[in-house]
């Protein structure tokens, strides 16, 4: 019976803030990620940061979240990723769906 509860907690167990350093602005970076998180059940938003990162936040079950981090490290064929900076916390506030911010 251990892993029972885990299945019926309607809340996201996990959350990570990623930045995202490199060449990551310019080359659909923020689509790749949505395109990835969508289908892996995850919620949260990504956006440009003015100085030339690129910021996630996303929510979900933590193998999810490892995958997505995965991803992130590689990132879309055009982009140069340098550095996956990732803070796990606890879930700050209810996200639905994955979106751009600006």
């Amino acid at each position: 019976m251990m892993g029972v509860m885990s299945q019926n907690n309607p809340n996201p167990k996990d959350e990570f803030y990623a930045v995202v350093v490199g060449l990551v602005q310019g080359v659909g970076f923020r689509y790749f990620v949505i395109e990835k998180a969508l289908p892996l059940g995850l919620h949260g938003y990504v956006r440009n940061d003015s100085n030339g990162d690129v910021e996630v936040v996303a929510q979900g079950t933590r193998p999810a979240l490892e995958r997505l981090l995965t991803l992130l490290r590689q990132g879309p064929s055009a982009a140069q990723v340098q550095d996956v900076r990732v803070t796990w916390r606890e879930p700050t506030e209810h996200l639905s769906g994955f979106h751009v911010r600006w």
